[in-house]
C-alpha cells in the first residue's frame, strides 16, 4: 500500500497547489506523511459528518474542496467545531488533504465536472487568463425551462433546488457553467456569448443587472450541488492512478449532503 506522501504527490500533480489563489488554504491539514493508505473519501466540505463517515468507512485519507481553515487559526481546541474535526481526525489515524481553487482552474476541474454532470460539450474555458469555468454546447437546443430541469435532474437534490431567471421559452444552444460562486464572472459570461449560465450563488444585484443588459438566462443551483460531480471526477482520477501503480486502493465518494440549508418555503406574501 502507498505512504500518504505518495498519494498526496500524485494529488498535488493533478491539483499543482502553486494554481491556488493567494487568499486560499489548500494543502494537507493533517496526516502521517508515512502512514499507510488503503482507503480514500472524496468529499465537498471537511465537516464532523464527513470525518465520522471517514472513520465508520475506515477511510485513511480524505480529500475535500472546501477548505478547514481557509483564514487561518491559532488554535485547533476540541471546543470549537473545527477543532474538534481535527481532533477527530488524528485521533482515528484519518488525514485531510484540500484541494480548492487549484482544483477549479485544472484540466480536468470543477466545471468541467459540472459540465459532464449536466451530459454538456465543453468547447473552452470561460476565463482563458486561469482556465476558469467552461464554455458548453447543448446536444440540442432546449428551452431555458427545459435546461434548468435538466440541472435539477442530474445534480444532487438541496433544499434550494434550482432557481431560474430569465424567459423561460428562450432557446438555449450555448451555456457556461462555473462550479461554485460564479456572480463575478458575469462580465465573462457576456463576453463569451451565451445563451445562459449555470453556477451558484447569485445574488439579487448582480443578477438583477445581468438580465437588464442582455437576455442571459440564469441558472443558480446550490453552491454544494455544483462542486459535489468534482468529487465523483477526483475519485475516478484517483482510481486510475491506483490502478497505473498497482495501488489498490478503495476510493469512495461521499454522498453526505453537508448543503447548510435544511428546509425551502415558498412566501405567499405581498411585498411590504
Amino acid at each position: 500500500m502507498p505512504r500518504l506522501s505518495e498519494v498526496i504527490a500524485e494529488l498535488d500533480a493533478l491539483w499543482p497547489p502553486e494554481r491556488a489563489e493567494s487568499w486560499d488554504a489548500v494543502g494537507t491539514v493533517c496526516g502521517d506523511p508515512d502512514a499507510e493508505v488503503t482507503r480514500v473519501l472524496f468529499a465537498v466540505d471537511p465537516v464532523q459528518d464527513i470525518a465520522d463517515e471517514a472513520i465508520a468507512l475506515g477511510a485513511d485519507l480524505i480529500v475535500t474542496h472546501h477548505p478547514l481553515y481557509l483564514r487561518g487559526t491559532t488554535t485547533v481546541a476540541a471546543g470549537h467545531f473545527k477543532g474538534r474535526v481535527v481532533h477527530t481526525l488524528i485521533k482515528h489515524d484519518v488525514a485531510l488533504h484540500v484541494a480548492h481553487t487549484n482544483a477549479d482552474t485544472a484540466d480536468p476541474g470543477v466545471s468541467d465536472a459540472l459540465a459532464g454532470a449536466l451530459d454538456l460539450r465543453v468547447t473552452g474555458p470561460l476565463v482563458p487568463e486561469n482556465n476558469l469555468g467552461r464554455i458548453c454546447e447543448l446536444d440540442r437546443p432546449e428551452t431555458l425551462a427545459e435546461f434548468a430541469a435538466r440541472a435539477a435532474k442530474r445534480l444532487p437534490a438541496t433544499a434550494q433546488g434550482i432557481r431560474v431567471a430569465g424567459d423561460p421559452d428562450m432557446i438555449v444552444r450555448r451555456v457556461a457553467v462555473s462550479g461554485g460562486s460564479g456572480d463575478s464572472l458575469f462580465g465573462a459570461v457576456r463576453a463569451a456569448g451565451v445563451d445562459a449560465f449555470l453556477t451558484a450563488d447569485l445574488r439579487h444585484h448582480p443578477v438583477s443587472e445581468a438580465t437588464q443588459q442582455t437576455p442571459l438566462g440564469l441558472v443558480d443551483a446550490a453552491h454544494w450541488a455544483t462542486e459535489w460531480p468534482w468529487c465523483e471526477q477526483a475519485a475516478a482520477q484517483l482510481d486510475e492512478i491506483s490502478d497505473r501503480h498497482g495501488w489498490g486502493l478503495r476510493v469512495h465518494v461521499s454522498k453526505t449532503v453537508t448543503d447548510p440549508w435544511s428546509s425551502h418555503h415558498t412566501s405567499p406574501g405581498a411585498p411590504n
